[in-house]
């Protein structure tokens, strides 16, 4: 058909005319290799998912959160530690090449190559094989990262009493909460000889037990102060006789609250 100047219209036959359902492949042509995305792909994610969930559910149930007290900013004998996951960088600031003078590079530099290099681990090995020995760069770096980790962590963790540490700083319930009168005149000697370690409301640290809900009498604390018990060395109270009866009665009426 001519129109115009010069200007064609050709038809094509093998062009149907009218519009046919778009029908998903059949996928039973290739068994084994290939499968429908829905339902089959989604329900075994779904399944696996809520398998994970489940265990997840399970553990948390069986091993609670290692909830600690609450903070102190007078007890000078506590350490804080990072969670697990963070474990391996904590270690990495104790060596002398990322701490100090060169803590940016335990911080900023070292950390930023290691992941940079898993990061870019997939382009610098680009073989078509899937296999471990077909792709050794990728492999390695992940091998040499996921062993830095993992001895990191364990360096870090067992130096750490973590029954001890537990048990030294465990959460008061609102029930067992004293109330400290800070105007009591044993309060000032308690602040003075005791306060670094054992918290400023007696609840104690990760380098001394708490003193409330103890159940001792003011001759045993005093005795404790002047000889010292367990960890604890010996002359640590450094007053007088008289400072010394003001403190074990300020800690017994302490004391007294919760019973």
């Amino acid at each position: 058909m001519h129109k115009g100047k010069g200007m064609k219209f050709v038809g094509d036959s093998r062009i149907s005319a009218e519009r046919k359902p778009n029908i998903p492949k059949d996928y039973s042509e290739y068994p084994g290799r290939t499968e429908a995305f829905w339902p089959n792909f989604l329900l075994k994610e779904w399944l696996a998912g809520s398998v994970f969930l489940v265990g997840f559910m399970c553990l948390t149930l069986a091993h609670p959160s290692p909830l600690e007290g609450m903070a102190d900013p007078t007890n000078a004998g506590y350490i804080p530690l990072p969670d697990w996951y963070f474990l391996f960088l904590y270690e990495l600031l104790k060596y002398d090449f990322a701490s100090g003078p060169f803590i940016l590079l335990g911080i900023l530099v070292i950390p930023g190559l290691a992941f940079g290099g898993l990061l870019l681990a997939p382009f610098l090995d680009k073989g078509p094989g899937r296999r471990p020995h077909q792709r050794p760069i990728a492999v390695g770096m992940m091998l040499l990262g996921l062993a830095s980790v993992i001895w990191l962590t364990y360096e870090s963790a067992s130096h750490v009493d973590w029954a001890q540490r537990a048990e030294a700083n465990k959460p008061i319930p609102p029930s067992e909460e004293v109330e400290i009168d800070k105007q009591d005149p044993g309060y000032a000697i308690y602040e003075s000889n005791c306060m670094t370690c054992h918290g400023g409301d007696l609840s104690g640290g990760a380098a001394a037990p708490p003193l409330i809900g103890i159940d001792r009498s003011a001759e045993e604390i005093a005795k404790i102060a002047r000889e010292g018990i367990g960890t604890m060395p010996a002359d640590q109270f450094k007053g007088s006789d008289e400072e010394l009866k003001k403190l074990t009665d300020f800690i017994v009426s302490v004391n007294e609250q919760g019973n």
